[in-house]
């Protein structure tokens, strides 16, 4: 199986989104990935709920959403009202992880969680057969563009191992960072979906880019 592409939409032109929506139509990306920021958790405010609300009438990719926020489990409702497919919430921000994951099932999507770079995958020992994804930030969370932290390429790796060991069967995202080079490294460790923002965004043709991220 190609390996799952996410473009990010924090990365597109917020002045032509629905432009930008229309591209990720035909274009071969799986997903669609939405990062909601606060302000509080991480240092960038994005867009909120008047905004997803009205991508699920223009497109029929899933909606993969990725709350970089404190107290997540407050907004469960209102991301299941959007028509997200997979809701991430950070390890970081969860005292109660297992409660918020159950919280999420039950409104029907796909329950993830997220690490920061500096977070070791063996606290996910404990709630891995319990989530659908685990995603992998491989830039500091908060701003598009950064430059990808290489040490990322050996936590995947980790993580697969530990997912082969449990026999769980959660896939592995990673988001930060992502281009032909870093994408080829990930997928060889075991990653099984790649957001992709300013690399798709900020190329000449992202449908292309796209074409050829599916084809490492």
């Amino acid at each position: 199986m190609s390996v799952i592409i996410a473009p990010s939409l924090l990365s597109a032109n917020f002045l032509h989104l629905e432009r930008d929506i229309e591209m990720l139509n035909r274009s071969e990306a799986d997903w669609i990935h939405l990062d909601i920021m606060d302000g509080v958790f991480v240092p960038n405010i994005s867009f909120g709920f008047p905004v997803i609300n009205r991508l699920k009438e223009i497109t029929n990719k899933p909606l993969d959403t990725h709350l970089m926020i404190v107290q997540p489990e407050k907004f469960i409702n209102e991301i299941a009202a959007t028509g997200s497919t997979y809701m991430n919430v950070h390890l970081e921000t969860c005292p109660h992880l297992h409660r918020v994951v159950q919280q999420i099932r039950q409104k029907g999507m796909k329950p993830a969680v997220t690490l920061n770079p500096h977070t070791p995958v063996n606290l996910l020992e404990d709630i891995l057969c319990d989530v659908d994804m685990v995603l992998i930030m491989s830039v500091n969370p908060g701003f598009g563009g950064q430059k990808f932290i290489e040490h990322s390429v050996q936590k995947v790796a980790r993580l697969k191992e530990m997912i082969l060991r449990k026999n769980a069967s959660a896939l592995i995202e990673v988001d930060g960072g992502v281009n032909f080079e870093t994408a080829k490294k990930l997928i060889d460790a075991g990653a099984d979906a790649l957001v992709a923002g300013n690399f798709v965004f900020s190329s000449e043709n992202p449908i292309e880019t796209i074409r050829q991220l599916k084809q490492l």
